[in-house]
């Protein structure tokens, strides 16, 4: 059996499905439009707890997957990013990829919409996948991938 691509199902840990990624910003408000507007990400619910208000976003075609946004005074500012390999020099989470079916047409979209393009469609032929990645106004990274296989 390989273990590495078969699914443990007898693992105590096999109910483990990715839910959502918690995003640090310091403005509700402000990071909602940005989503809403620059990726039609859609709001679905929203609360306070502990002085921060949490919001949870979800890609304008997924529901089985969110964003959960934690708006509020006191965030820490990441650095900008000119350059995908600058990001390479940071430890911990790197960016969340989004699968679609045409990473340039993705890419001029978001061009359009005056997204910041940390790094510009290109293949990665070892991976057999187009790439490129894309931030939010607090330096999140994404990337959105197109199998070339």
């Amino acid at each position: 059996m390989d273990t590495l691509t078969t699914p443990h199902a007898s693992s105590p840990l096999a109910s483990l499905k990715i839910n959502h990624a918690a995003i640090r910003v310091p403005d509700f408000d402000t990071a909602v439009a940005w989503y809403t507007e620059k990726l039609d990400f859609r709001l679905k619910q929203s609360v306070s707890v502990a002085g921060l208000t949490f919001g949870f976003l979800y890609p304008p075609g997924d529901d089985s997957f969110h964003f959960e946004l934690m708006a509020g005074p006191g965030a820490e500012e990441r650095p900008a990013y000119k350059d995908l390999h600058d990001s390479y020099k940071m430890s911990g989470w790197h960016h969340p990829g989004f699968s679609v079916e045409s990473v340039d047409a993705v890419i001029d979209e978001l061009k359009r919409r005056d997204v910041a393009i940390a790094s510009e469609p290109h293949d990665v032929p070892a991976m057999g996948l187009r790439v490129a990645f894309f931030a939010d106004p607090w330096g999140n990274l994404f990337e959105v991938i197109q199998s070339i296989t």
